[in-house]
């Protein structure tokens, strides 16, 4: 069976970051930012040979998983028709510090995910890619079966959409670990034990 095709929102460190792993592990990839693909000529020359770079509207319509790599403050301007019947992965996280206070996101009820979904109603978020810094999605990964391999967790309300997410992570090098619905998210968001944390799955 093919593998999906991914799309990356976000080119800074993490969205290149899981651009370039995803297409060595043999995706097609393709990325977007906000100042157009002419500004990824670069980026694409050195360092993601391979990967096509669109504007985020062409790079949402010819994806069928779409990762979000963009600062969280910035997610509405997102068109959420344009994720219909996408699967999304949610690697943002909500850092007050550098951002701001986001009213949404200061309340303890929900996650920033679930958040997320409510804002793309009709994409089936799968939060993941978020706890691991960028350069350790590629000095850490380790082929399947190795004992000393790390554990990523995800977590969603649509179990196919993780078991395709789960092969993505995989695939990259990493042991999903599934850890339930949407919400429970928050067991790996910033200031929580799990957060950039070091387990093999098990001890996850």
């Amino acid at each position: 069976m093919p593998k999906p095709r991914l799309g990356v929102i976000g080119s800074g460190r993490l969205g290149t970051a899981i651009a370039r792993q995803s297409s060595k592990a043999g995706y097609e990839v393709r990325i977007a930012n906000s100042r157009g693909p002419e500004s990824l000529t670069l980026i694409l020359s050195v360092l993601l040979p391979g990967v096509i770079a669109g504007t985020v509207e062409e790079v949402i319509a010819d994806s069928d998983v779409i990762a979000l790599a963009i600062p969280l403050n910035q997610y509405k301007t997102l068109q959420p028709e344009l994720f219909e019947g996408k699967i999304v992965i949610d690697a943002m996280n909500y850092w007050p510090p550098t951002e701001g206070a986001i009213e949404e996101f200061m309340n303890e009820d929900m996650t920033s995910s679930e958040y997320i979904q409510q804002y793309l109603p009709g994409a089936k978020v799968v939060k993941t890619l978020n706890h691991i810094a960028y350069n350790e999605l590629e000095e850490h990964n380790l082929v399947a079966g190795d004992p000393k391999r790390r554990a990523m967790a995800l977590v969603g309300n649509d179990k196919e959409a993780k078991i395709i997410v789960a092969e993505l992570i995989n695939a990259i090098g990493f042991d999903p670990v599934d850890l339930g619905e949407l919400k429970n998210g928050k067991k790996f968001q910033p200031d929580t034990p799990l957060f950039n944390a070091r387990y093999v799955a098990n001890d996850l």
